[in-house]
């Protein structure tokens, strides 16, 4: 990821405000504040603003006046317990806003939840960047024999070379067209003073899904906690968990109390059926049980074993 002059001059001079506040501040989060953190070849996550912390969600569930003499083990206490027990209203009090450089075929799955502001980068109005993502070779996987919306084992040799070339080429031949259509390079350059350029909305329609787009995306720490538990899991795909990796380590920085019972809860935790806790309750006590018995299917029994560890019982 590369960033101009002027890009990393915004930065550094966002960073050297000094502002004074009475509200509650996160100090670690305060140290990468607007700093692009790198995403795969050209995307990065900033952070560009927040309010409260983890003692705000502690005020907004006793609903008091303030920290008072509390101790943090307290607080600690009583945001594993919102967390164990599902609650949500007091992690709705605080906000979390990112400034997001991502292809667009993964802004179309993010965009997919609806639980935040979002103000994207427009194409109507502007020319969008000449970048785009390219795989790391090791990420070029097949299609899943087994799963319609996964991959299955990675494309090696002159298959992943041909592969890469032709989104490569794709990519650069349809903006090259963008350009011409525009009558307008990328850096502002006239291509020809004889021509008028097509509409900016109209032009875009012809860049393949890879260009990269910018956003910023603003939402509540329950919807991004939501967010984070499906992106950052192993079957989400991996270029969205790209960046929610990252957003995850943002958290942790922000509201560490909360980022721990989450990871223990939420993301460690694992959910049962009814049935399927009957199946944990009979093996824990040594007895023998089958799918069949079990009510469950197939595919039920296997996320069941597999959460629990239990490979030797996988059909």
């Amino acid at each position: 990821m590369k960033l101009t002059k002027e890009q990393s001059k915004e930065i550094k001079d966002q960073q050297s405000q000094q502002n004074t506040t009475k509200r509650v501040t996160a100090p670690e989060l305060e140290k990468i504040l607007y700093e692009a953190i790198p995403v795969l070849d050209h995307g990065f996550i900033r952070v560009v603003d927040y309010m409260g912390d983890d003692t705000s969600i502690v005020q907004s569930a006793r609903v008091s006046y303030g920290k008072g003499t509390k101790k943090v083990s307290t607080d600690s206490g009583l945001i594993k317990y919102l967390m164990r027990h599902w609650h949500s209203t007091p992690f709705e009090m605080c906000e979390i806003k990112y400034h997001v450089k991502l292809p667009i075929f993964i802004a179309r799955q993010w965009i997919r939840h609806r639980t935040a502001n979002v103000n994207e980068y427009s194409a109507r109005y502007s020319i969008l960047d000449k970048e785009f993502y390219l795989p790391d070779p090791k990420n070029l996987a097949a299609q899943s024999k087994s799963n319609r919306q996964g991959r299955g084992n990675v494309i090696e040799g002159d298959h992943a070379k041909e592969v890469l070339e032709l989104l490569k080429k794709d990519a650069e031949k349809t903006y090259e067209d963008y350009e011409m259509m525009l009558n307008e390079r990328y850096d502002g350059t006239i291509i020809d003073e004889q021509k008028t350029g097509l509409a900016r909305e109209l032009a875009r329609m012809n860049l393949t899904l890879n260009t990269y787009t910018q956003w910023y995306w603003k939402t509540d720490l329950l919807n991004l906690m939501n967010f984070l538990r499906l992106r950052a899991d192993d079957h989400a795909q991996y270029e969205i968990r790209a960046y929610a990796d990252v957003m995850l380590e943002t958290v942790k920085k922000w509201v560490p109390i909360t980022y721990e019972a989450f990871m223990d809860y939420r993301v460690g935790g694992t959910e049962v059926s009814a049935k399927g806790k009957i199946v944990i309750q009979k093996l824990i006590k040594g007895e023998q049980v089958s799918v069949e018995e079990s009510g469950l299917s197939k595919r039920e029994w296997n996320e069941l074993m597999i959460s629990f560890n239990l490979k030797d019982k996988l059909t």
